[in-house]
């Protein structure tokens, strides 16, 4: 119990440390887990035995991570998603297992040795690219919800490799014990190992035995989970929900670790079975809060369980194979990438983001080493290059952010269309907001000029009959050729909030009496474009969330009347109480540690009630 404690005091520790650190230095928070991992494991040598850390390791992120990513797995959606599953994240597993297998061999490795590797090194990290690309914003780009697809295609091709590899078990070794017996060479079991039903059994027993184990989950999942479900459900107990979800995740794992299997395959399964269920949300909500801290923790034991020692064995050889996968994986990416219609940023986003081995790595190479698929020496060396290279991940979304600022650059040196028009209304960006205002004055008779930097954008715009200009709205020559010196509105609705900022304060410099309408993200957006020049700033969720609040006012009591007039007293209130505060707020500087500005707060929040509070009394004291 001491050393629990101490090693749970330790890492925690760490994390609280090292992570913020990391994260205010734009490193993210993947970067700074590793970094603690390393400094308590190999540095410090505060964790213990690495094998100790790979079983935490296994069941914090592949298990709890599997189990929410089956249960987001709608088989409708995926049949829905069956070209890029099979066609993008096909090919990648495929082209990527085949070329490491050439090299592997040319190594000096048989074809079944050879194959393992290339099937476990072709795998990537769920774990460490879905978190960092949530916290960089990027799923929802087209290079981030191609590589959500790749990843899901190998985190199904899990199953079908831990079913082929016992298949590749090279013959036992007869060995002569200290006894004079005959002995069979066989992995050392470990502290933790558990034993297995299959041990013993040849390759097409064990597979065999997996496929059974499968079908079972499977079953059981389509045909147990209800009942079991509503007889919770009849307890009304919150807690008993979080009960069943951590039974079905560890009680699956246990069942397929006595069968010889990884607990992650098991527990993928019945997330997939479960993700058809009507207690999906309610299993996802209680699992939810486990999975961050886990995340964190395994990411920790990756830098702890680097050894250091057998990289200082052959540092050369290690970094080498690890910089050799790392490019032999980015290129097929890139090929592959070209070749499904990504372009530019995304291309890159893409390419380097998985680029990595992944946490399977880990669980695929013990169960290879276990039925005697890869030696221990090999399996070692390959541990160190797939904790390497996902220690590398965080670098390659570096490397991102630096190629896609260039592409940015180099996008503004484009040649733009020629615009051969000129209106009284520029449009710059033609998102969703954009195209909601053009609508809107197109059809009440008046020209407008729309430039946008998004080519699909554009000839999406152009086949429904309308018409717009490829062009940096940013670019001064690109403004003026749209008309921007005889122009009466300049409507910005740019989604990157600093080139709303650069453009409307550029056009306020050359055109002081042009009036200026300016989309923006966030309060702090507003101040900037308030003092760059802006006349009107619309925020983008403010009308939406006024116009919420009304129907909740109609819905308590007052008349529709009253919350309409709620309503309007608050938007003018607030349009006046945004001016007021952007004259206090100053740049650069939180506005929870700018005094005057928390002063002028409360004030105007005092002013408001007691407008609104005037406004409602108004209305009550007309006679009818």
């Amino acid at each position: 119990m001491d050393t629990i404690l101490f090693h749970s005091s330790v890492f925690l520790l760490a994390a609280v440390v090292a992570v913020p650190l990391a994260a205010r230095s734009g490193l993210g928070s993947v970067l700074g887990y590793l970094l603690a991992g390393i400094v308590i494991g190999p540095v410090l040598g505060l964790t213990g035995a690495a094998s100790d850390l790979q079983h935490v390791a296994e069941f914090g992120v592949v298990m709890m991570l599997l189990f929410l990513i089956g249960l987001e797995l709608d088989p409708s959606a995926l049949w829905h998603m069956r070209d890029k599953l099979i066609g993008l994240g096909g090919l990648q597993l495929v082209g990527t297992a085949g070329a490491v297998m050439i090299g592997a061999m040319l190594l000096g490795q048989d074809w079944s040795s050879a194959l393992a590797i290339g099937l476990i090194l072709a795998l990537s990290s769920t774990a460490i690219v879905l978190q960092t690309l949530n916290e960089k914003g990027l799923m929802q780009t087209n290079g981030g919800r191609s590589s959500f697809s790749v990843l899901l295609t190998q985190d199904i091709a899990v199953i079908p490799m831990l079913i082929i590899l016992p298949l590749l078990a090279g013959p036992t070794v007869p060995m002569l014990g200290a006894d004079g017996s005959i002995q069979i060479n066989r992995p050392e079991a470990d502290a933790h190992h558990t034993m297995s039903l299959v041990e013993g059994l040849p390759g097409w027993g064990v597979a065999l035995v997996t496929f059974g184990a499968v079908a079972s989950i499977i079953l059981l999942g389509i045909y147990a989970a209800r009942p079991v479900f509503r007889f919770i459900h009849s307890a009304k107990l919150r807690e008993m929900y979080t009960a069943l979800a951590l039974l079905i995740v560890i009680g699956i794992a246990f069942l397929m670790t006595l069968v010889g299997l990884s607990p992650a395959l098991g527990t993928f399964l019945a997330g997939l079975v479960l993700a058809n269920s009507e207690f999906r949300h309610e299993l996802e909500s209680d699992i939810e809060p486990f999975k961050g801290l886990l995340l964190g923790l395994f990411f920790i034991t990756v830098g702890a369980g680097i050894d250091f020692a057998t990289f200082l064995k052959a540092p050369f050889t290690v970094l080498g194979l690890t910089a050799a996968l790392i490019l032999l994986k980015g290129g097929i990416l890139f090929g592959l990438g070209m070749l499904f219609g990504l372009r530019r940023r995304n291309l890159w986003l893409f390419t380097l983001s998985l680029a990595q081995a992944g946490e399977f790595g880990f669980v695929l190479l013990s169960f290879s080493r276990q039925q005697n698929v890869l030696t221990a020496g090999l399996s070692d060396t390959l541990f160190l290059v797939v904790a390497l290279t996902m220690l590398t991940t965080p670098l390659l979304f570096i490397l991102y952010d630096v190629v896609s600022r260039r592409l940015i650059d180099a996008a503004e040196q484009q040649d733009a269309d020629e615009i051969d028009e000129e209106g009284p209304v520029i449009i710059a960006g033609i998102g969703r907001f954009g195209q909601v205002v053009n609508r809107l004055v197109q059809s009440t008779g008046h020209a407008t000029v729309v430039l946008d930097n998004d080519m699909k954008m554009i000839e999406r715009m152009r086949r429904f009959g309308l018409k717009g200009f490829f062009g940096d709205p940013t670019r001064p020559d690109v403004l003026h050729a749209a008309g921007l010196a005889k122009a009466r509105v300049l409507v910005v609705a740019l989604d990157d909030p600093n080139s709303a900022t650069r453009l409307t304060a550029y056009a306020r410099r050359v055109r002081p009496d042009l009036h200026i309408i300016t989309r923006a993200k966030t309060r702090t957006h507003v101040y900037e474009l308030y003092q760059a020049g802006a006349d009107d700033i619309v925020r983008e969720l403010f009308d939406s969330s006024l116009r919420a609040g009304r129907y909740v006012l109609e819905n308590i009591g007052l008349s529709e009347y009253e919350a309409a007039q709620a309503e309007q007293t608050f938007y003018h209130h607030d349009r006046a109480a945004v001016r007021e505060l952007a004259k206090v707020w100053k740049p650069g500087i939180a506005s929870t540690d700018n005094p005057e500005y928390i002063a002028r707060v409360k004030e105007l929040e005092k002013e408001l009630k007691m407008a609104l509070m005037a406004a409602l009394d108004q209305e009550v004291q007309k006679p009818n």
